[in-house]
């Protein structure tokens, strides 16, 4: 018997409690600091069921059945491969995220999107091939049989595709009528298209939200997300914030660089002021990682628009072009976001917890990505490089795409760099893109371990508020 390895303690200051989270189970709870020993000493060894005392085995009995303490670290290491296993295997949802068109409007130093790098700025996705990705798509949903669909729009700038975006829209929530499948939708756009008419032509096949980026205040995003003749934003972006908020959830991302921070604390001033702030689903913000002049060029990866949508738990937005080596930069990735989610929640908004980050879309072997081609991807964060596809929507089959295939399917990165990591079980070694763009190698783990361990701090302290403010037990 012995305390698990996914056992996370923190400290309550200004009292004798412990708070501890199982990073596997998931249970948290408020212990002494006699159970938090006893929890010690089980890990160590140092204390068997047989030679505890009556009080301490009640404990033991307790906090084994939400995980705290198993039989043996060989067999819960052996659960947690079964349950990432269980995650890639999983059937429950099929998700499709559909780049309409490299294209885009901006002209975003970090990115490659639009007319930045090699991408080609006018591929858009035609009628013929989203209607041949729709047959495609059907397979799958009579292949997988999933209990939802989502399906999520994503570029370049999706919305310069809408012909492309309207008809999948409507075809796929005809197609999942028709199996009894749950439709949800989710757009990922700088906003500067989104209209009330768009969002009202979408609910009915299932709009579940739309993600929109602002990166800071109106004079950092202006200069960080222009339009390619150099003007800002921010105005119009907020103006269609306003006038569609409330119709469908929408959530507000940024992607911050070093020394940012103070813009950003400023934007969440602003969006607390504004009248749509109540309906904000979600605000989250994610450091820009400049990738090394070494790897290829990387796309943005994908963010979540809420609950129900997929998304990536990426701790980093990769960019186009070098300006640090990324790996010096996992101290103020850490620190800014930790400070950022904070302050997030300080305003009042919803945002990512710093712990449920992972494990990465990647894994999730009915989780597909489609270029503008029809090309498949194992993940938004490696489209538009070819020589990451692993097929396409017309079934060919040739050496490229099965090695690249067969590399992607290799990852396991927290069995190799990991160890008996307690975030092992919510982190998964962490995001592939961020990992290739950081060290050169997909196969390489991403770690922002400080972050997962402040995620759970913030966790112990509104664990702790919500006790204290627990009405007594009656007499």
């Amino acid at each position: 018997m012995r305390a698990s390895l996914f056992n996370v303690p923190v400290p309550l200051s200004g009292c004798d409690e412990v708070f501890v989270m199982n990073t596997f189970t998931d249970a948290q709870a408020l212990v002494s600091q006699d159970v938090a020993d006893l929890l010690d000493r089980l890990r160590r060894e140092d204390v068997t069921f047989e030679s505890a005392t009556a009080e301490e085995r009640e404990a033991i009995t307790a906090l084994s059945a939400d995980g705290f303490i198993v039989d043996t670290h060989e067999r819960e290491r052996a659960d947690v491969r079964a349950h990432l296993t269980s995650l890639k295997e999983d059937t429950a949802q099929l998700r499709v995220t559909v780049l309409t068109t490299l294209q885009c409007n901006f002209a975003c130093d970090y990115c490659v999107q639009g007319d930045h790098g090699d991408v080609p700025a006018g591929q858009r996705m035609t009628l013929e091939t989203a209607a041949r990705t729709m047959q495609w798509i059907e397979k799958r949903l009579d292949t997988v049989r999933p209990e939802s669909f989502v399906l999520t729009f994503f570029g370049g700038e999706p919305l310069l595709n809408l012909p492309v975006v309207y008809q999948m829209a409507e075809q796929a929530a005809a197609a999942c009528k028709a199996r009894n499948v749950r439709m949800l939708i989710n757009i990922i756009t700088n906003g500067l298209l989104l209209t009330p008419e768009v969002v009202d032509r979408l609910m009915p096949f299932g709009l579940n939200g739309v993600k929109i980026t602002l990166d800071g205040a109106k004079e950092l995003h202006d200069k960080s997300r222009p339009l390619r003749g150099g003007q800002g934003t921010f105005d119009r972006i907020v103006k269609n914030i306003s006038n569609v908020a409330g119709k469908c959830r929408v959530a507000i991302g940024g992607n911050f660089e070093d020394g940012a921070g103070e813009s950003f604390i400023e934007l969440l001033d602003f969006l607390k002021s504004q009248d749509f702030a109540p309906f904000l689903d979600k605000v989250a913000f994610k450091p820009v990682i400049r990738q090394k002049p070494t790897t290829p060029k990387g796309f943005i990866p994908l963010t979540a628009v809420g609950d129900a949508s997929s998304g990536c738990g990426s701790s980093a937005r990769i960019a186009s072009t070098p300006k640090t080596n990324a790996c010096d930069t996992c101290h103020f990735v850490d620190e800014q976001m930790i400070a950022l989610r904070e302050a997030t929640s300080a305003h009042g908004f919803r945002t990512v917890d710093g712990v449920h980050m992972g494990p990465c879309e990647l894994h999730r072997q009915h989780a597909h990505t489609i270029g503008p081609d029809g090309v498949l991807f194992a993940c938004p964060g490696f489209a538009g490089d070819a020589h990451q596809a692993v097929g396409d929507i017309r079934g060919t089959d040739n050496d490229r795409f099965r090695r690249a295939a067969a590399e992607f399917a290799k990852i396991t990165s927290w069995r190799e760099s990991c160890g008996d990591c307690s975030y092992v079980p919510v982190c998964g070694g962490g995001c592939s893109v961020a990992a290739h763009a950081e060290q050169g190698s997909m196969h390489a783990a991403s770690c922002h371990k400080t972050s997962f361990e402040a995620g759970v701090a913030a966790f112990a302290r509104a664990f702790a508020n919500d006790a204290a403010n627990q009405p007594p037990s009656p007499a």
